[in-house]
């Protein structure tokens, strides 16, 4: 029986990936809101509930190495247009241990912010948790498969100064236990660098598919 997604992941975080046989695994949609794909070192991941002869037709069909099918820009937009979805750009994935302790001094958890990436979070994640620093905000919710995901945002004024890189750090600590796991757009070279030197590892990269966002296709969007 094939893993959930969540299993999948759970175990990308012990360093525990699907074999790198240029296969390709398609899962249901963890949940109405999230669908995607998930590429590890030859090896993807599709989650949709389209049905799977489809998905695998249309990755036969793509004319490009079969390593890299799944990120070509031909099969995300069949997969976008069948399902009437959209999305952003294709993300680095790297998720990062918990740590024992408390963050340190100065994060503020607030109770109703406002701020712009919180409200962008609270469209993509469940239970939106925000703490501000001087200088930058941190944001923790449940994303895909109830995985906690971090975000954050430093001003421009408090950069090059370590924040980014002690918020996300932060952020390790404040999960009771669980990992953290992050999607950073590849030429965000400054984000990545601040997640790496905060332990967080590369796993693999990842393009959500947003629903309802267009017209056209079989959008199963959520009210």
């Amino acid at each position: 029986m094939t893993d959930s997604l969540g299993d999948i992941l759970d175990a990308a975080a012990r360093g525990v990936f699907p074999p790198p046989d240029g296969g390709t695994t398609i899962v249901p949609q963890p949940s109405p809101r999230d669908a995607g794909v998930l590429a590890f070192t030859a090896h993807s991941v599709v989650f949709t509930d389209e049905d799977p002869g489809w998905v695998r037709d249309v990755l036969a069909r793509t004319d490009c190495d079969a390593l890299a099918a799944t990120m070509n820009a031909r099969f995300l937009t069949a997969l976008m247009d069948r399902t009437g979805r959209a999305s952003d750009t294709v993300d680095v994935l790297l998720t990062g241990a918990a740590l024992p302790g408390e963050p340190p001094g100065g994060l503020v958890e607030l109770g109703d912010p406002g701020h712009p990436r919180v409200v962008s979070a609270r469209g993509r994640r469940d239970g939106v948790r925000v703490w501000t620093a001087e200088g930058g905000v941190l944001v923790l919710g449940r994303g895909v498969a109830g995985r906690w995901e971090v975000a954050v945002e430093v001003e421009e004024g408090a950069r090059h100064r370590g924040l980014g890189r002690r918020l996300v750090t932060a952020a390790r600590q404040l999960t009771g236990g669980a990992p953290v796991w992050a999607q950073v757009s590849a030429g965000n070279a400054r984000s990545l660098r601040a997640f790496q030197a905060a332990g967080y590892r590369p796993v693999g990269s990842e393009v959500l598919l947003r629903a309802g966002v267009r017209g056209a296709g079989r959008s199963r969007t959520r009210g």
